[in-house]
Parts: C-alpha cells; sequence; structure tokens
C-alpha cells in the first residue's frame, strides 16, 4: 500500500517510516514510571504490612482462642456471661439495624429527591458520628441522662400532665444508662451514617426521572418507592445494612461509657472480652474475641460478594 501511494504521490523516506510506525501496534505504557525494583518494593512493603499487622493478628486470636483445646473454647462461649453477652449484642443489633435501616433510606430520599433550606446542615448532623469520638458521644448521654442530668428528673420521678380525657397522667422515661436502651442510643448514633452515606450518592445520581414517570402514570407515592426507588438501590441498601451491622456488632467505645459494665445484664461481646483480658483469663478472652472476628471474616466475605456480583451498582456509590 505504502509503494502504491508513492508511486501516485511521491514521498519522502522518512514520512513512509512514519506511516509504518503510526500503524504498528503500540503498547501499553506503564502507569507509572518507576523502575521494576521501586515497584517490587512498594508491593512487597505492602504485603508484608498486611501480614503483620492484619493478618497476623487475626491468626493469632484462633491460635489462641484454642491453645487449651476445643473443649475449653467450647467451655469459654457457653459459659452464662458469655452467652448473656452474645444475646445482648446481637439483641441491640436486631433493633439498631432496623432503625437506622428506616433513618437511612428516609434521610437519603429527603437529600437527594428535595431541595430544602437547611439541607447542607442535614448533611453535616449525619456525618458528626464520623467526627465524634464514640467515648465522647457516650459521656454526651451520660451528660443527658444520668443521675445528674437534665432528663434524671423524669426517669426518676415523671412528668405530671393534665389532659382532658385521661385526667393527670405520670409522663416517666425508663432507665437508660446502666440498661439495655441506653446501649441502644449509644449503638444507634455511632451507626446512623452507613446506610445513609451509602444510599446518597446512588439516588443523587439516578435523580427523579423515574419516580415522576411513575407518578405521571397514577401510581401511588408508596407504590413509586416499592416499584421503581427500592429495585434501583437494593445492593447499595444491602452493603449499607452490611456496614451497620458490622460496626453495630463491634463496638466498644460509646458501649463502654454508657453500659455500666454490668455482668450477664449490660455486658456486649466486646465488653466481655476486655473484663476477660483484664482478670487474666486469656484464654477465655481469646475465644470470645474469635466470634467477633468470626463475623467480621462474615462480614467481608459478603462485602466482597456484593462487589463482585454487584460491583457496577456498588461503584456509582463511591465515585462522588
Amino acid at each position: 500500500m505504502s509503494e502504491a501511494i508513492s508511486a501516485v504521490i511521491p514521498l519522502p523516506h522518512d514520512s513512509l517510516a512514519e506511516i509504518s510506525a503510526d500503524r504498528a501496534p503500540r503498547r501499553a505504557r506503564p502507569a507509572t514510571t518507576e523502575p521494576g525494583w521501586a515497584r517490587a518494593l512498594l508491593i512487597l512493603g505492602a504485603l508484608a504490612f498486611l501480614l503483620a499487622f492484619l493478618l497476623l493478628p487475626l491468626v493469632l486470636v484462633f491460635v489462641e482462642a484454642l491453645r487449651g483445646g476445643w473443649a475449653a473454647f467450647l467451655t469459654a462461649i457457653r459459659e452464662p456471661d458469655a452467652l448473656a453477652a452474645i444475646r445482648l449484642t446481637l439483641l441491640v443489633t436486631a433493633i439498631v439495624v432496623p432503625l437506622n435501616l428506616v433513618f437511612g433510606v428516609a434521610a437519603a430520599w429527603a437529600v437527594s429527591k428535595h431541595e430544602f433550606p437547611g439541607k447542607r446542615w442535614l448533611v453535616t448532623l449525619i456525618d458528626l458520628p464520623f467526627a465524634v469520638s464514640p467515648v465522647v458521644a457516650g459521656l454526651i448521654f451520660v451528660l443527658i441522662f444520668g443521675a445528674q442530668g437534665w432528663a434524671w428528673p423524669i426517669i426518676d420521678e415523671g412528668w405530671r400532665v393534665s389532659l382532658p380525657l385521661l385526667g393527670e397522667v405520670t409522663l416517666q422515661l425508663p432507665k437508660i444508662i446502666f440498661a439495655l436502651p441506653g446501649i441502644v442510643l449509644a449503638t444507634i448514633f455511632v451507626t446512623f451514617p452507613f446506610i445513609a452515606r451509602e444510599l446518597m450518592p446512588l439516588m443523587e445520581q439516578q435523580g427523579t426521572d423515574e419516580e415522576l414517570a411513575a407518578l405521571s402514570l397514577g401510581a401511588s407515592g408508596w407504590q413509586t418507592f416499592w416499584r421503581v426507588t427500592l429495585p434501583n438501590i437494593r445492593w447499595a441498601l444491602l452493603y449499607g445494612v452490611l456496614l451497620c451491622s458490622a460496626r453495630a456488632l463491634g463496638e466498644f467505645g460509646a458501649v463502654s461509657v454508657v453500659s455500666g459494665h454490668i455482668r450477664g445484664r449490660t455486658n456486649t461481646l466486646p465488653l466481655h472480652v476486655e473484663i476477660l483480658y483484664n482478670e487474666y483469663a486469656y484464654s477465655a478472652a481469646f475465644a470470645a474475641a474469635s466470634l467477633l472476628a468470626l463475623s467480621a471474616l462474615l462480614t467481608l466475605a459478603l462485602k466482597s460478594y456484593l462487589e463482585w456480583r454487584h460491583g457496577e451498582a456498588l461503584a456509582a456509590n463511591h465515585r462522588h
């Protein structure tokens, strides 16, 4: 072809060489210009860090948990205080996750589908638990609902009000600090951003065209949500629920402040591990900690599956 072109239109030899070079397949250039040994050193450094600070401690947890054999492991797990801690942890998670699910969907819907005064303030408040220490959050609840808090009179004596039909009624809050309600409140505070933060970028990217089309065709608000909005956000919603559950299972700081560390009553599984370790019951402490490690590994496996199976739907959340 180049000979035919040169026969009709004389071309210099250098031009023919440039044309041939342009037609030749080009090799992909590396993303970085560092030499190979530098890239290998960085990869080895990252692998060494993961091995030393993530994999090795995780392996040691299971090694120490099983050091005394399966019989000692099962004895530590079946101990009454351990079973009470496991039940309380699962109960708190079962209460917190549905509440955060409702709040997260409602907050994401309001932020992504509507414009209203104070919208930026709402987003800032949603991100507040990421900036506030969990210990500080627990202390705030103690200052509000504790024996010296401003809400204590309503908890201790109640608030008497007169209602037209019911007469005089006493409104009294249940005991919150050193009880289940305080643990639930503290866990809600540290976990409520996860679902909302997973949904808001995706719902903002999707816009309101499909919802408006459904409404124009006669669908009600609930029908639009269940048949249009929810199917579009279901995998991101499941991803957020997964993260929220993992955070609720492993929460320590805020719960430690409001629980009172009452054995068999207000000790969650992380607090039970701390108490056993402080009492030098290392085998039992690592046995209880292995349950938390197993829950973390299960969460990681489900997270990896969701990213592999529905990566495109989830990647939209993290591009913003």
